[in-house]
């Protein structure tokens, strides 16, 4: 049976502006706080001052690829196989003990 994940504040990324810049200046993120990026196999943590948790997820909402505590500062991490990523509070892979092949629920966050 697959173990179900749900992020009831995951913000989307739309726009150029906010792909590129994502959690840039963000300093904090709340547990269950993420970045979604849609149509997306990498990611930079160029300008971040904080450490991520980063899952690369497939157009079936699996993960394919989990980074716990990527740093700030990789010019380019990414994933073959990827549709979409989600940028997490660093910590969130291990307190949810999700790993690869798990399938994940994202809901965005209310305007």
């Amino acid at each position: 049976m697959d173990r179900r994940l749900s992020f009831f504040t995951v913000d989307r990324a739309r726009g150029p502006r906010q792909r590129l810049f994502g959690l840039i200046g963000r300093t904090t993120l709340g547990d269950d706080e993420g970045m979604l990026f849609e149509r997306c196999s990498a990611i930079h943590t160029l300008f971040m001052r904080t450490p991520i948790d980063v899952l690369f997820i497939d157009e079936s909402s699996r993960i394919v690829r989990a980074i716990p505590n990527l740093q700030p500062w990789r010019p380019f991490v990414g994933c073959a196989g990827a549709s979409h990523v989600v940028e997490l509070a660093p910590g969130a892979i291990e307190r949810r003990a999700l790993s690869v092949g798990d399938c994940v629920t994202l809901e965005e966050r209310a305007a």
